[in-house]
């Protein structure tokens, strides 16, 4: 076992002192709940779901946590929030009523749900903050258990500063590693995946990570016995006790109503985790949720007489006011004196929360009701119109949707008269002042976006040697990364000993040791979560998923995590976390995959980079570098061993992002693409040229930014005809690059003839080469395709085929 330090004595006062106003806090919260409740119950909120009944255990891990430390927490954390000073009573009704002001609701500005809480680590530039001289806590997501893989990588990040030396700024991030990453979760919870994922991989790294589970026995309405094995979450963990000279967690256990040994508990966590690098999974049990599991239900529904009494009488404030008259902290009477100034700091905290989130609507509303009995004066529409303004003004406590509803409603009705020009300039300057509170930062609106950075072309030696595998351009550049950003690190399956599967990495992990370039066991979404922790502490890691199809597990941490991070925090978080893969034309059902319209239209919010070659890729990963954004490359597995032109200025090359590149210049049409299929449809265009159909070829680049020059649109004006190869399943990514070219860059305007695709089968590919051949498109099936569209063209030139 490890020993553990204690914090001096504290005398009596003092201690008097520190007890009430953490009974303070607690009873605060408590009324915050109950009140939030009523305020739901009431039409003022949508929904809500609270903290009550995890009030005390709260109060003794923000007594633990640091400056520097970061929580990974989930939507019950309310008390824990306001202890450590990052929640204020109006702050937490702000969220409640989603207000979109970041100033007056500082989580999320009303994009998330109150509950899902965080802190801010970027100045109004998008610069960093100092985070060693602030509590932090990354921003939380509703999917349960889906903090855990960022805990991990947040944890991780200590033992990465204390370790690796040489880091620019590192004092800005990190105490020489001395940060612990708290994580909480509630019990029914601990049955997700991600969470035993997560559990082993933190006990094979060691890293600082203290795990608390709030369990009140539930899952909503499910029982422990339906959740969990034994119905004790540390009882079947405990085969990652620690032993002597051996990894694994401390595993504590403590009741959720025992302040006194709450608080101890958590001080001996504390200093574990902090001093020795070693994690710690925190049990707290016998707590309860009074109010059930959120405003959408009763729990008198599922629990029975005796569980319900039981829980009145284990409330873990009722047993902190017991123990704190038990021992003379306070009588029954200065306990009912800070009950009483608790309601109504929260009654006057509320309305304050409201009136804030109320007046300025109230404003709009006033201002459109004024616009529209103006334009009642002069329109033959009068009586309608001023009975929409009437029924407007007469609403209350109005939302910004119904105020833009009528006015949209009223130019319907004055559609052919003069005053629609006033009304029409209204609605526009309302709805774009309006829509950015709902739709900013989805990607970075700061100096270091993808587009700040400018191409840099390779450099060759006069005098070049031969041509050599595209593996080494990569490996070469690798070198020059991590030599020019310390704060680079690669980890993946086989990153590290044998340099990846393809040796891309060959020697690197010799070179710059373990902890930068490192192997890690088969658990694609905690090596995401790993990257999104350490980006989120200043790092600038690459995750390397093995191959594309295996992304598919870490799909929705990338989804819901790491592509609404900035969004959700309304930039006040980032996480420029790259992740490597490699996919595309290989061998079999699991290792030849291309799902990228499923991955494209589910991470919005990552940049999705597909080069053809290992000097694009090479060149994308020097951009990104630059960038405060997140990004995924998918390299071509089957061009690793394909021949390239070696540069000279490695790690300074830089492939623009959003830019499409012409390949081949012509006349009759045009054949878009990307990664390794672009190499057939060029094998295609000089086959096709030599029975005179001159085709332009142009390669993608990037999917998300897509072609921000609309170079699609300007080749289409030339050619008039377009087929998008692609090797995806049909109406796959082939339907999204049609809607850009033929929507958001209005190419229908310049085509002569139907804009066609050409994709794989609907199937997965099979394995071999044959199987390759009649699953996706070849150079066959792409030469016959523009043949067949030139046809229409002149018949009695290109006859039928088939």
């Amino acid at each position: 076992m490890i020993k553990e330090k204690t914090n001096s004595t504290l005398t009596f006062a003092d201690f008097k002192i520190e007890v009430l106003k953490d009974y303070t806090t607690a009873i605060i919260s408590r009324e915050c709940s109950l009140l939030g409740r009523k305020e739901v119950l009431t039409g003022k909120a949508k929904f809500g779901i609270f903290g009550d009944g995890k009030e005390v255990p709260q109060l003794a891990m923000a007594k633990a946590f640091k400056n520097g430390d970061f929580r990974s927490g989930y939507y019950r954390d309310q008390t824990f929030m306001m202890a450590i000073g990052q929640l204020t009573v109006q702050q937490f009704f702000a969220g409640l009523y989603g207000h979109t002001d970041i100033e007056q609701e500082p989580m999320s500005a009303g994009r998330q749900m109150g509950g899902h809480f965080a802190t801010h680590s970027l100045n109004e530039d998008g610069s960093w903050k100092d985070l060693t001289k602030q509590k932090n806590s990354s921003s939380d997501i509703s999917p349960t258990a889906g903090q855990m893989p960022r805990l991990l990588g947040i944890a991780q990040a200590s033992k990465i500063y204390r370790q690796v030396k040489g880091m620019p700024n590192a004092a800005n991030f990190s105490n020489e590693g001395n940060e612990v990453a708290w994580g909480t979760i509630g019990n029914a919870s601990t049955s997700e995946g991600l969470f035993f994922e997560t559990i082993n991989a933190a006990g094979v790294l060691q890293v600082p990570m203290v795990m608390s589970v709030w369990d009140d026995e539930y899952g909503i309405s499910v029982h422990a016995r339906h959740q969990t094995t034994k119905e004790n979450i540390s009882e079947i963990l405990k085969g990652y006790q620690k032993e002597e000279d051996t990894n694994g967690f401390e595993i504590l256990r403590v009741k959720g109503w025992d302040y006194a040994e709450l608080v101890a508990t958590y001080e001996k966590a504390a200093i574990i985790a902090r001093e020795n690098h070693v994690p710690v999974l925190i049990h707290v049990n016998e707590l309860t949720q009074p109010q059930g599991h959120s405003s959408s239900g009763s729990h008198e529904r599922y629990k029975d007489a005796n569980r319900l009494a039981w829980e009145r009488d284990f409330d873990c404030i009722r047993q902190m006011k017991l123990w704190m008259i038990a021992i003379n902290i306070a009588s029954p009477e200065e306990i009912d004196a800070i009950d009483a100034a608790a309601k109504k700091e929260v009654l006057e905290g509320k309305k304050a929360a409201w009136n804030a989130f109320l007046q300025p609507i109230i404003e709009e509303q006033k201002e459109l009701v004024t616009l529209l009995e103006k334009i009642a004066t002069t329109s033959k529409k009068q009586e309608e119109v001023l009975k929409y303004a009437s029924e407007l003004s007469a609403i209350k406590s109005p939302i910004k949707k119904e105020i833009l509803v009528t006015a949209r409603k009223v130019l319907r009705l004055i559609i052919t008269e003069n005053q629609r020009e006033e009304l029409s300039q209204w609605i526009t300057r309302y709805t774009a002042k309006t829509q950015k509170n709902f739709s900013s930062n989805l990607y970075s609106e700061t100096d270091l976006n993808v587009f700040s950075v400018d191409k840099v072309l390779p450099t060759y030696a006069d005098d070049a040697a031969e041509d050599t595998d595209g593996r080494m351009i990569l490996r070469d550049n690798f070198d020059a990364i991590f030599t020019k950003y310390p704060e680079t690190l690669i980890f993946g399956e086989d990153a590290g000993t044998i340099g990846d599967v393809n040796q891309g990495l060959e020697g690197m992990q010799e070179k710059y040791g373990e902890l930068r370039v490192a192997d890690v066991g088969i658990r694609e979404a905690t090596i995401l979560g790993q990257g999104i922790g350490m980006a989120l502490r200043g790092l600038r890691p690459i995750a390397e998923i093995q191959y594309l199809d295996y992304l598919l597990y870490a799909i929705q941490i990338m989804s819901d995590d790491l592509a609404t991070l900035r969004y959700r925090t309304v930039g006040k978080q980032k996480a420029p976390l790259i992740i490597r893969t490699r996919g595309h034309r290989l061998e079999g059902i699991w290792h030849s995959g291309s799902p990228m319209g499923m991955i494209i239209n589910a991470i919005r919010g990552i940049h999705v980079l597909v080069p053809r070659n290992m000097t694009q890729a090479a060149g994308f990963y020097n951009s990104l570098l630059e960038c405060d954004e997140p990004a995924l490359v998918i390299e071509c597995l089957n061009g690793y061993r394909l021949k390239e032109k070696m540069p000279t200025n490695y790690g300074e090359f830089k492939t623009p992002i959003g830019v499409v590149e012409t390949m081949k210049e012509g006349s009759d049409i045009t054949l878009v693409s990307y990664g390794s299929t672009l190499r057939l449809v060029q094998q295609a265009a000089k086959e096709l040229l030599e029975v005179g159909i001159d085709c332009e070829v142009i390669d993608l680049q990037s999917l998300l930014p897509f072609d921000i020059k609309h170079d699609l649109v300007k080749s289409i004006m030339k050619t008039n005809r377009l087929l998008v190869i692609d090797e995806d399943v049909p109406g796959g990514a082939s339907a999204y690059i049609l809607q850009q070219i033929i929507e958001q860059q209005n190419g229908y305007n310049y085509l002569d003839s139907k804009p066609q695709t050409l994709t794989a089968k609907e199937h997965r590919p099979a394995y071999g080469t044959d199987g390759d051949y009649f699953s996706k498109p070849s150079t066959e099936d792409i030469y016959e395709k523009v043949y067949e569209m030139m046809n229409e063209v002149n018949p009695s030139k290109y006859p039928t085929m088939f």
